[in-house]
This record gives C-alpha cells, structure tokens and sequence, in this order.
C-alpha cells in the first residue's frame, strides 16, 4: 500500500476512531450504567470524543512524524491502561477509580488475592486500540511524513473539540439538571461527561477540598450546626443509661448481610445462632437497617460508627483525613473512664489504621503482632474468625473495666475463600463463583460468633457487657446480579438492589429482658447516638448526623453515600423513584423533597471533613469556639 494514498495525519482520526469506540464498547461490557432512553445512550456514545479530541489533538504541534507517533501511541496506552483500571475496580467495588485510591498504596500488597479474581485473560482486548495505532503505524506505513499544519488549522481543530464539549455538557445539563453538582454519584457523571473528563473533573474536586481545609475559619458550622441541632432526636426515657457501666463490645461482621438471616441455602441453615438472637430475649434485631459505606467499605463503616459522619464520596477518610479533628465515640468512652481499643488481626497500617486511630482517640490497637497465627490460622489477609475470638477474649479479660473493645472479623472477606475443614455447609450452585462460596464463609462466622459469646461467657465478661454486632458492607456487589435474582427467586431491580444493602444489626444485652426485632429503617449513622445513650452518655453537644433508633424522635430516612436513601415510604435508587411497600417506580417528584435533604446532609458531613471543621468547635460546651473569639474581643 503507498504511503501517499493516506492522507496526511490520518493517523490521529485512527487514533481519536479507535479508543472512541473501544471506550464505549467498555461502558457496555464492564460498566453496569442503566441507560433510560435514546438521549442517554447519545450522550454516552459521545462523552469520550472531546476529551480525545484534545489530548490526541496536541499531536498537531510536533512537527517530527516520530515524535509525532511516539505521542499518540504513548497516549493511548495511558487511556487503555486508566480505562482497564476502571473496569477491574468496579468488578470489585461496583464503582469508578478516585484520586484518592490511588494514594492508598499501603493496601495494595493485601489485595493481591482480591485483584486476582478480578483480572481475566481476555482483558488483553482492553487494549485493541493500542494494538490498531501500532499496526497502523508500524506496518501500513500511516502518518509517516507529516505536512505543517497551519495555526487557522489547528485553532479550527481545537474549537470543534470545544463545542463536541459544551454539546455534550448542554445535552447532559437538560437530561439531569445541576449534574455537576452530584460529585458523589460517579456513574452518573461518567455516563454524561465520560470516564476520561470524569476523572479531570474528580481532579478539581479533589483539589478543591483540600484548599476548603485551607481556607476553613469555621463559619461554615454555623449552618452545619443548625441544621444538626434542628434535627437531633432525644433519647428514650426507659432506654437511657439501661446499660450503664457495662463493658461494650462492638463487632463488625465482615461482608454480611441481610438477606441471609433467617434464610437457608438448599436447605441448609446458613445463621443458626444469629437467627436464635432474633428471637432472643435479651436482643434487639434491626431488620430494617442499612450500610452507608462508600469506597472505603470496612475503613468506612468504622468511620460511621465512631463519628455519625458519612465517609466521603471519593475515598477512604481514613487515608484522606487522618490528620482531622475528631470527637468520636472512642474520646467520649475515654471520658467515662473506659479503657478505648480496637482488635484486628491484620497489619496496623492497612487502611491507615494506625494514624486514624489516634486520630479517634483509641487508646489501643491489638494488630496481628498481638496475636498468635498458628499454622492453618491464617486466612485471607489476617486470621480465621474462630481463633480470632478465642484471643481476642484473653485479652479482654485482662483489660481494665469497663473497656470498649471493637472487633473487626476477616473470614468472610472476598473472595471468600475458605478450607476443607471450615466449610460447615456445601456451596451454592449458581452460575457465580463469588456467591456460591458466600454462603458457606457466612455460616463459618456465624460459627465463630456462637463461640465468641461461649468465650465471653467462660472468662466471666458476658453478664456484665452489652454486645452490639452489625454488618459493614455488602458482600455481593451488583455484578452478580443474575446469581441473586436466581437464590431470591426474582429480579434484582435498582429497588431490589438498594434494598439489598440492609445489613444485620444487633444489640444484645444479657439478662435485659426487653429485646425484640425493631423494624425502624436506621443506618449505621445512627450507631453512634444509639450505644451513647444506652450507656447512659449524653450526646446533646455532639455534632453528629445520626440519631438514637430508640428514640420516638428518630426519622425512618437512612441515606446512601451515593445520595440514594429508604424512608418508610419510598425508596431512591438508580435515579428512580419507588413506592417502598410494593417496589412499583412512581413519580420521581415523590422522592424530590427527600433527594434534596439527602444532598444536603452529604454536603454538611464532607464540610465538616474536607474543611476540618470539628477544630472549631467545643463538643464540650457544644459552642463554634469563632462565636468564644468574637466573646473575647474587647
């Protein structure tokens, strides 16, 4: 084939083709994004050519053909390698890459087993593109010699790449209005504006926040503070101080949730003693409740637990604002005279803990250095539920009481891998691997529990404790979808799904008496408040956005991080409306009031995050220590 048959730089249009079209195969084939109608699936189908437009369009200034191709093919193996990325995170995480994970390189070492099963042989095609401009310049000879290109030319080039990005932007402001305003809903930004401009625009925000923390005088909690104050819940009379002076003994159940609590699989039994605690005396079972973890899962749900703040939308808190001022559950436990610590058999370092935790306020921190890991102990990236417990309740009988210990288990942890000897029950036979190992990881830690209560019980720490044990996130992401929809016998819709996202919360309180099942919709927001008062702790001062579930005060209104929510009538989810009762969508103006509360409370939580504004205020007094300035000026 002649050289001078091409035109000249037809190797950019072979460029800007060839990764435009490989993108959108990608949001087709890895990326789960519900398209609604002809408008949206135009707007996907455009969004990446403007941005390709300009970063492969720059080629036009070198005027070397080598240096020239060197460029584009450079370029195109960075988009193959950020768009691969994207697809491999959101096989785990169901959700986009951030800034910030990609700070939090101290994890990377333990996911190895995790990223693993997410990384497949044909995900060579990830990088068609790259291949094509290669053979197109190697071996067909394309773009070897390029003519100079005339600066009308270039300014024409780049004012079409501009308005390919105001069309886009214009025609995905009239499908979803103020879209820019909605930094934590990731997939709906990268359905409008493209995966490659969503992470330039991630950029901004980023940088955004860190120069809020810069700029924060703590004016911005007088409104924060109003708002808390206008919607706090006070306690119930007959459940404050009911647990007054136990020790508590918090446990997070990795992975776990709802749907497999009072359920069996083929017959088989999958929670038998968390399912005796449903009907137990002494228990109250929330079977309404609900995860609001983001992309820092388990590091998220602590940070929940502690603050009755959100995590943020675009990382972990515990890597992003470690350095923060805090007034957590821990600190106010320490002023009580508890003894504050944290049990996890895995490094300290994994996920920050280290840092964050004196940043709580924790007075202590047993990591796998304070535990013996014997041979066939060991499980993915710490130690087996079972000899977890057993240890960690030798250490707590030789705590001084009262102490607060909060227990985070590792067993039933993706990929959910377990051996011969721990598998109680068969696996599942769906067409997902994933799933069907799920439940058999379930029932070990439910076997685990069952011996940690028996443990507590032998060392004499039982009577005298109160044991608060709940999900942190959900174990089964939507891309296993099809499994699910065959185990619950029905289809998993948006609704389905977001009401798959309830996990097991339980407060046990050994000779109470006054358990039952709580059927309230809560969240993990709501921890905070709720253990407080039944400790007999006051959290009227606290800046805090969950409420005591107790309380008669206590709103059925639990919001998402990606700012869906449940309330007891309707339920927001995949940017649909539907009636909470009958999971029949309805008019989206239903949900309106609510969605913009929503949005309103992240945006409260991640100023008081990102502007660090908890050092400008007295939990003490419950005073903005601004207003105690302006007091002391003469």
């Amino acid at each position: 084939m002649k050289k001078k048959n091409w035109p000249t730089h037809s190797i950019l249009v072979i460029a800007i083709v060839a990764t435009w079209i490989q993108t959108y195969i990608v949001y087709h084939t890895s990326f789960d994004m519900k398209i609604e109608n002809m408008m949206q699936q135009f707007i996907l189908f455009i969004n990446p050519l403007s941005f390709l437009l300009f970063i492969y369009g720059l080629s036009l200034f070198f005027k070397s053909p080598k240096t020239r191709n060197r460029y584009i093919v450079v370029t195109s193996i960075i988009l193959a390698i950020v768009l691969y990325a994207n697809a491999v995170f959101y096989r785990f995480f169901t959700d986009f890459i951030t800034i910030p994970v990609l700070f939090q390189t101290s994890n990377f070492g333990d996911l190895g087993t995790s990223a693993k099963e997410s990384v497949y042989l044909t995900d060579i095609f990830y990088f068609t593109d790259v291949a094509i401009i290669l053979i197109a310049i190697k071996w067909l000879k394309i773009g070897e010699k390029v003519s100079v290109i005339k600066p009308a030319i270039r300014r024409a080039y780049f004012v079409l790449a501009a308005a390919v990005l105001f069309l886009n932007l214009g025609l995905a402001e009239i499908e979803r209005p103020q879209l820019l305003t909605r930094s934590f809903d990731r997939e709906m930004l990268v359905k409008n504006i493209g995966s490659y401009n969503y992470h330039l625009y991630d950029l901004y925000i980023q940088s955004k926040s860190h120069a809020q923390r810069a700029l924060a005088d703590g004016s911005e909690l007088v409104e924060v503070n109003n708002y808390v104050r206008s919607n706090q819940a006070e306690p119930n009379a007959e459940m404050f101080g009911l647990a007054d002076g136990r020790n508590l003994i918090v446990v997070s159940m990795e992975s776990l949730q709802n749907f497999v609590i009072n359920n069996d699989m083929n017959g088989h039994e999958i929670t038998p003693f968390l399912n005796s605690l449903t009907k137990d005396k002494d228990t109250f079972y929330f079977s309404n409740f609900y995860h609001q973890t983001g992309l820092g899962k388990t590091s998220d749900s602590e940070f929940l637990v502690e603050n009755s703040l959100y995590p943020l939308g675009g990382g972990a808190v515990f890597f992003t604002h470690s350095g923060n001022k805090f007034h957590s559950m821990a600190e106010s436990l320490n002023e009580e005279g508890y003894f504050t610590n944290v049990m996890h058999p895995n490094s300290k370092s994994f996920w920050n803990r280290d840092m964050m935790y004196q940043a709580l306020s924790v007075q202590k921190f047993y990591d796998v250095n304070d535990y013996v890991v014997n041979e066939g102990d060991a499980v993915n990236w710490g130690m087996k539920d079972i000899p977890f417990f057993e240890q960690s309740v030798d250490h707590m009988a030789e705590m001084p009481q009262p102490f607060y210990s909060r227990l985070i288990t590792l067993t039933n942890h993706f990929p959910f891998d377990l051996e011969e000897e721990d598998q109680f029950i068969p696996p599942y036979d769906s067409n997902s691997r994933t799933l069907n190992k799920y439940f058999q990881t379930v029932r070990y830690m439910d076997e685990a529990l069952k011996s940690f209560f028996d443990d507590l019980k032998a060392k004499g720490l039982y009577d005298n404790s109160i044991i608060v044990m709940y999900g942190d996130h959900y174990g089964i992401s939507e891309n296993h979808n099809v499994a699910m929809s065959k185990y619950l016998g029905k289809e998993i819709t948006p609704y389905e799904s977001a009401k798959l996202q309830r996990v097991p919360f339980f407060v046990h309180i050994p000779n109470s008496g006054v358990g039952k099942e709580m059927t309230e919709t809560a969240g993990q927001i709501d921890i905070r408040p709720t253990i407080l008062h039944l400790l007999g702790v006051e959290t009227a001062k606290d800046m805090q956005l969950g409420a005591d579930v107790f309380s008669e005060d206590h709103e059925d209104f639990t919001i998402f991080r990606n700012g869906g929510f449940v309330t007891d009538k309707f339920v927001y989810a995949g940017n649909a409306c539907y009636d909470n009762s009958t999971g029949t969508e309805i008019d989206i103006e239903n949900c309106q009031p609510y969605i913009e509360r929503a949005t309103q409370e992240l945006g409260y939580s991640d100023q008081i995050i990102n502007g660090d504004l908890l050092r400008f205020y007295d939990s003490k007094t419950g005073n903005l220590l601004i207003d105690e300035a302006e007091k002391e000026k003469p």
